[in-house]
């Protein structure tokens, strides 16, 4: 067992003092029978007349192979100009590395020199060596291990991290480039056929990909079907889209898995190194986004500043809008729904809006998509759902009774899917003491295709709570028209991109008319979304379109101003 760094300075500190004080009394025999008593290589080293002698050395030093005349010893021969430098200093004690030998064999000592106090200008000094070769070997050896993938024998994420750091600092950041390769369907491959299937894969696409490599590029698996490349570019970034090429290529060929042939296609992103990257980091980080690019895609995809950005602004607005929602910072503006026979407003459309902490408007068009894809729309949904009866239940009682009017509130694909959306509304009506009917929902087309049965269901529950239901942006989707007449849906809403222009094209005309044939035939009734003019308002009625919505009767404006709008119209 190796000797403690403590116990190592004490046995070394006691040694030049034991041998010292034999040397003076006994002479050379009597040091060398005291350094023999130490386990570890020691020497009592002097500097006369311009040149060492060794006043007497020990076993473990000759076994060493440090020889017993300091002519022909190595550690003079390599260490020489540090001894006389700390023979020639007041110092005491001095602690070096020493490597002896070539790579394979090679051993290392931590040398110390010492010396009592008082007598730094005798020109000697004790030398013991402590042989750490055991211990290094073991800490790379582990270090190895903690750096290589396990199952493909390839450098892992922290590996693949170091290496590349090296080279930047080497060459510079300029001359590299990360490919991050993500094989696609692998974790239906592995759920169908076993994890030793999987790992099975893994191996033989790693050996693939790396016979379509360089000599000089390096292959790293970093995640799980998740892999990296290192690209040195010879030629410029072209190198880089070559390589992507080859890849692809050497992964067109089926492999044999059981008794099956798996196709393994990939998604590949690419990072050019330049100097406004900070470090490889940063690099294989841009690499995976351009990967999660390529996945969305279908093509191969280089890291766009850009994109990047907007990605870490949407980071930015999905923070925020957590602590909007949880300081209920948000607010409910509400568009006017008028009968188009009558310019009356029956209904009121509830829309988010949201001004940040720094004062700053954020668009609904921005801060709702980060919503869904973060899952921010379930608790969106369910303020907004209790603020939009809340407001009802307030405009009732300062009308004294029955407003005459309901609210819409829309209902998100995600929400439909990751919420009990009925259990909610039911909640939010009890809380509120709002009736049902007071209520229209609106969904998407998209929302139907999702989970149709699903969907039907919720449909039906909503029903039965008394709500009005509407079809959002209707003509804009994937409906299944036999589908559709099952549904329990009062309202199309036809979208406003039909609506705007259509006087002056007769094909939106043409559109508008058989939606509103359509809901004739299924006893549904119509609202026009873009209505802009008093003309377009008219043709509409006169097609037989119920309601319309749009700038020629209000934007969307708060509850206060909505209630006066109310108040005003339909006196």
């Amino acid at each position: 067992m190796l000797l403690s760094r403590r116990a190592r300075d004490k046995t070394d500190a006691s040694a030049a003092q034991a041998a010292d004080a034999s040397s003076r009394m006994f002479g050379p025999a009597g040091a060398a029978q005291v350094l023999n008593m130490l386990p570890v290589p020691a020497a009592i080293v002097e500097w006369r007349d311009g040149g060492f002698v060794f006043e007497t050395v020990n076993r473990p030093f000759r076994l060493c192979g440090l020889g017993t005349l300091a002519d022909h010893s190595p550690l003079i021969a390599q260490l020489g100009p540090r001894i006389v430098a700390f023979l020639e200093s007041q110092g005491t004690e001095l602690e070096i590395d020493w490597e002896l030998g070539e790579a394979v064999d090679c051993r290392h000592f931590r040398v110390r020199m010492a010396r009592r106090a008082g007598e730094a200008s005798q020109g000697r000094c004790l030398i013991t060596l402590i042989d750490q070769t055991g211990e290094l070997r073991t800490q790379r050896s582990l270090r190895r291990e903690m750096l290589t993938d396990s199952l493909t024998g390839l450098p892992n994420r922290p590996g693949f991290g170091e290496t590349l750091e090296g080279e930047i600092e080497r060459v510079g950041m300029g001359r590299h480039a990360v490919l991050v390769i993500n094989l696609d369907r692998f974790s239906r491959i592995n759920a169908c056929l076993g994890g030793l299937s999987g790992d099975e894969l893994l191996i033989s696409v790693a050996r693939r990909v790396k016979g379509a490599l360089r000599a000089h590029d390096v292959l790293a698996r970093t995640g799980g079907d998740e892999f990296a490349i290192q690209l040195t570019l010879d030629e410029g970034p072209s190198d880089a889209l070559h390589v992507a090429k080859r890849i692809q290529n050497a992964l067109t060929t089926p492999f044999r898995l059981s008794d099956f042939e798996i196709r393994v296609d990939c998604s590949i992103g690419i990072a050019i190194g330049d100097e406004a990257v900070a470090d490889a980091e940063e690099l294989i980080r841009h690499a995976q986004f351009a990967m999660k690019r390529a996945k969305k895609s279908g093509r191969t995809e280089v890291y766009q500043t850009r994109a990047f950005d907007l990605a870490r602004q949407q980071f930015s607005i999905e923070t925020e809008l957590r602590r909007a929602i949880d300081n209920a910072e948000l607010t409910l503006h509400f568009q006017p729904i008028c009968d188009l026979a009558s310019g009356r407003i029956i209904s009121f459309e509830a829309l988010a809006r949201w001004t940040n902490e720094h004062g700053q408007p954020i668009s609904p068009n921005e801060f709702i998509p980060v919503a869904e894809e973060s899952g921010l729309i379930v608790p969106l949904g369910r303020w907004a759902m209790d603020c939009a009866a809340r407001t009802v239940a307030e405009w009732d009682a300062r009308a004294g009774a029955d407003c005459g009017v309901n609210v819409a509130i829309n209902l998100s694909a995600i929400q439909l899917q990751r919420d009990q959306i009925a259990p909610m509304v039911e909640a939010a009506l009890a809380a509120n003491g709002v009736e049902g009917r007071r209520i229209t929902l609106e969904l998407t087309e998209s929302a139907l295709v999702t989970d149709p049965d699903r969907i039907s269901q919720t449909m039906q529950a909503l029903k039965s709570l008394g709500t009005t239901l509407a079809m959002d942006d209707f003509g804009t989707g994937y409906s299944n028209l036999a589908y559709l007449q099952k549904l329990p849906i009062d309202i199309l809403k036809i979208d406003r991109s039909f609506v705007t222009g259509m006087l002056a094209d007769r094909d939106k005309i043409a559109i508008v008319r058989a939606i509103l044939s359509l809901a004739q035939a299924l006893g549904m009734r119509t609202t026009a979304e873009g209505i802009e003019s008093n003309d377009l308002a008219q043709t509409l009625a006169a097609l037989g379109c119920s309601y319309g919505q749009g700038f020629l009767y209000a934007r969307p404006v708060p509850a206060d101003a909505a209630y006066a709008l109310l108040a005003d119209r339909n006196s």
